[in-house]
């Protein structure tokens, strides 16, 4: 039987480590805290499924293979982990992000419309769209209960065989992990550490923290679409679980600590935030905050994550913060192929030089 450590139980390591235990490999899942913890990039309430993704359509069919992912776990969970709220992006231009977006999603057979700003508004108890050129919408899009999905994943895990120990990982020397003093070795080793892997290795990541709010609302604000304006860098869904409705910047943060960087969102976060409520949903412009959380994105320069072998037989994967999220259930397939040496991965995940773009990542909590 083959072996494999898969070190990080964020969303991506524990649904690798599931989706391997699940093909007839020993998985060991290694852990410094729990799944779902909040110093983890998986520990947001929510993640944004999406699958319009400007020009790429390579992450566009996956985000529609995971979503079909994220429905079959849930009726193996036996509770809704994806909630099919509708998406909508409202459109600044004519001819921009959204207009690439809408025909790569249509040459998909991805469901899709556009709509005039007046008829999208209707779907919002309050809307102000005389900015907007149109509004694109994804009507099997939605929302993703993040936190509960990765308890979910491991839990499933752990029932599939795989073997946990929590405790903190480092890379040895001479490869393998070494965990409580102890060298643990296995066919494969996958270092899936999110925030931590620029400590653990040379890698392009960089790590900021990124604020999000869910402001007390109404209870027609529960219903409606989740949102993204990509212009202004906002996102958000309305009401779920009684958490409140999130809308908050995806304006890059500064760099961050997760070990030590402070848990209490800035003032600036908030003033931005209400700044667009101000602006889209007038009558929300004084909602109280009910709800707050600094999370932490590891992001390279390009967007585009990193899946490469690091050492012999040793692979890392991420700087996925901001859109790797919602790809997971589709995402651990591709990394199975990979360590089962049935397919090569993509050249842009590679090691090799990044520079900036902001084409991808959109609004970093929509997975």
């Amino acid at each position: 039987m083959r072996t494999v450590i898969v070190v990080g139980a964020g969303i991506w390591g524990t649904s690798l480590a599931l989706r391997l235990a699940e093909t007839g490999w020993r998985v060991t899942l290694i852990e410094q805290y729990a799944p779902g913890h909040i110093r983890q990039a998986s520990a947001g309430e929510t993640r944004l499924l999406r699958c319009a993704h400007g020009h790429d359509d390579w992450y566009a069919k996956l985000a529609w293979k995971a979503r079909e992912g994220w429905r079959r776990l849930g009726e193996r969970a036996g509770e809704e982990l994806f909630l099919e709220t509708g998406f909508m992006w409202f459109a600044r231009q004519e001819h921009g992000w959204e207009s690439a977006s809408t025909q790569v999603l249509k040459n998909l057979d991805i469901p899709v419309e556009l709509l005039d700003p007046a008829d999208a508004g209707r779907a919002f108890p309050d809307f102000r769209g005389d900015d907007l050129a149109f509004v694109l919408r994804e009507p099997h899009a939605g929302v993703v209960r993040a936190r509960r999905a990765t308890q979910v994943t491991a839990r499933l895990a752990r029932s599939a065989g795989v073997t946990t120990i929590h405790a903190e990982a480092l890379p040895h020397p001479d490869g393998g992990v070494q965990v409580n003093g102890e060298t643990l070795r296995a066919d494969r080793v996958v270092w899936a550490c999110g925030a931590w892997l620029p400590g653990l290795f040379d890698l392009p990541v960089t790590v900021t923290r990124q604020d999000t709010l869910h402001f007390d609302v109404p209870a027609a604000w529960a219903n409606i679409p989740a949102f993204c304006d990509y212009s202004s860098s906002v996102y958000g869904h309305g009401d779920i679980d009684g958490a409140g409705l999130k809308c908050t910047s995806d304006l890059e943060g500064d760099p961050y600590d997760p070990r030590t960087g402070s848990r209490q969102i800035l003032p600036e976060s908030e003033r931005l935030a209400r700044d667009y409520l101000s602006r889209r949903f007038p009558s929300l412009a004084v909602a109280p905050v009910l709800f707050s959380q600094v999370c932490q994105y590891g992001l390279t320069p390009d967007a585009e994550w990193i899946i490469a072998e690091v050492r012999p037989s040793e692979w890392v994967i991420g700087g996925d913060s901001g859109h790797g999220f919602k790809h997971a259930p589709a995402l651990a397939d591709y990394l199975a192929d990979i360590l089962d040496d049935t397919q090569e991965p993509d050249p842009r995940f590679g090691l090799h030089p990044r520079s900036a773009t902001r084409g991808l990542r959109t609004s970093g909590q929509t997975g």
